[in-house]
């Protein structure tokens, strides 16, 4: 191809001297060869935002006036317009100039334009704008804010990546917990998961439809899976639930094991300990989910419901006078057998953990801290639990719901007779006392849980 400009002439060139000849032959040649990689630059480059310079190939010759003046190479920013000044410092001696004219490491100007320089350091997602080419002047109080905001956010994402990977989120499950939600489909002990159904402080609960069985280790038959299934995944971000060690350290029947157990093991040992309550409860004839399997810290269960539609939480109810009298008798009931049948206590029961189911009974859920009255604060949650039920259902209009007092003694048959709460809580707490310390002088209760009517526990 012909080269871009005219073939060098002139009158007063010597054309005689063969190394002017050679000069100009190989000048010729290079503006060819520069020439066809403008071409190829232009063609490679094309509309793209990022361009490729082949600057440092070209063969131009210093005093060659046809090569391209206005063309900047992109890496040459010793006179780029946007390239920030460099900040003036001050010497060592911590002093410029003279009498009038003296200037300190402290003056306004000088440490606004060093704040301003000190904003590049700070972490990459921290956007700062173009503050040096602006000529801004940072005061201390605003520098200062900006790093801590800086070193604040760099932190709290960290801790946001470290609970998406490792914890089990609002309406979401880490990938641990998605496998384990795998295998039971793939094992067919699930038929699909449908979605979330409810989220709560310990736990996310999931709808899904069973599938054909769970196969047991036992010499028992296999399981039959409920048409319809509920998936309680217990959260595994240590900070989600902080106070539920004290369900657990100082329950004798998982005390010895606490202390054992890192945090996050701990969080298994919660899902199972939901698991023996609700067996209690399922053999005691208290209205609760049954209890399909168990693996690590994921709970399938019955679903309370139908169609997809869990059933309705008291609170969220409109009852008519006799539903709610109704309703009140099968609490106390449950109560009752709760505390004599199944030795345990809910340790938070409220109007937020009891289904209205099929518009006539009453079911209860999330018996995961439930504790025995033997344990150090059990009776205490006991009372905690009939102030709850007593308010609810003295709101709610039943005239023959009994006071927190009154129904803790029909609970209990402790037949507690105080004139005033505070009086009444402190008998709690002076039994709650002569408990601890006859556990602690005839040795650890030793108490185990049925092995009648078990869940099976799924293999690792």
């Amino acid at each position: 191809s012909v080269a871009e400009g005219p073939f060098i002439t002139g009158e007063n060139i010597d054309t005689s001297s063969d190394l002017m000849l050679a000069q100009m032959l190989q000048m010729e040649f290079d503006r060819e060869y520069d020439a066809q990689l403008r071409r190829e630059e232009k063609k490679f480059n094309g509309d793209s935002k990022v361009s490729i310079s082949f600057e440092n190939y070209r063969k131009v010759h210093p005093f060659d006036s046809d090569s391209s003046e206005d063309e900047v190479d992109w890496q040459d920013t010793r006179h780029d317009p946007y390239r920030a000044d460099k900040p003036t410092t001050t010497p060592k001696k911590g002093f410029i100039g003279k009498g009038k004219d003296i200037t300190t490491k402290h003056d306004e100007v000088v440490c606004g334009r060093k704040n301003t320089a000190r904003m590049e350091n700070f972490a990459p997602e921290f956007q700062v704008g173009d503050g040096i080419g602006m000529d801004l002047k940072l005061s201390n109080q605003v520098f200062n804010a900006l790093k801590q905001h800086a070193y604040s956010e760099e932190r709290r994402s960290a801790r946001l990546h470290e609970k998406k990977e490792h914890s089990t989120a609002e309406k979401a499950v880490d990938p641990k917990t998605r496998l384990l939600l795998y295998k039971m489909v793939n094992s067919g002990m699930l038929e699909t998961i449908t979605g979330c159904i409810s989220t709560g402080k310990e736990s996310v609960v999931f709808h899904a439809y069973g599938g054909r069985y769970v196969h047991c280790f036992t010499n028992e038959e296999d399981k039959v899976i409920p048409p319809e299934c509920a998936i309680k995944v217990f959260k595994t971000t240590l900070n989600e639930f902080k106070n539920r060690d004290k369900y657990i350290k100082d329950d004798y029947r998982f005390k010895d094991r606490f202390s054992k157990l890192n945090p996050r093991k701990i969080i298994r040992m919660w899902a199972e300990k939901e698991m023996h309550n609700l067996t209690r409860m399922q053999n005691a004839g208290i209205p609760c989910p049954e209890v399909v399997a168990l693996k690590k810290h994921v709970l399938v269960m019955s679903f309370i419901g139908q169609d997809q539609a869990p059933a309705p939480k008291l609170k969220d109810v409109k009852l008519s006078s006799e539903d709610m009298k109704k309703a009140y008798y099968q609490v106390l009931n449950m109560m009752q057998r709760l505390y004599k049948e199944c030795n345990l206590v809910h340790a938070d029961l409220s109007e937020y953990n009891m289904l209205w189911h099929e518009g006539k009974v009453v079911w209860l859920i999330d018996v995961s801290q439930s504790v025995e009255p033997t344990h150090p604060h059990g009776l205490e949650f006991l009372f905690r639990d009939c102030r709850n039920v007593s308010q609810f259902f003295q709101k709610g209009g039943v005239i023959e719901a009994l006071n927190e007092r009154e129904l803790f003694n029909a609970v209990s048959n402790l037949n507690i007779t105080a004139d005033n709460e505070m009086d009444f809580q402190a008998e709690i707490e002076a039994l709650e006392k002569m408990n601890e310390d006859h556990v602690q002088k005839h040795g650890k209760k030793t108490s185990t849980f049925p092995s009648d009517g078990d869940p099976p526990i799924c293999g690792e």
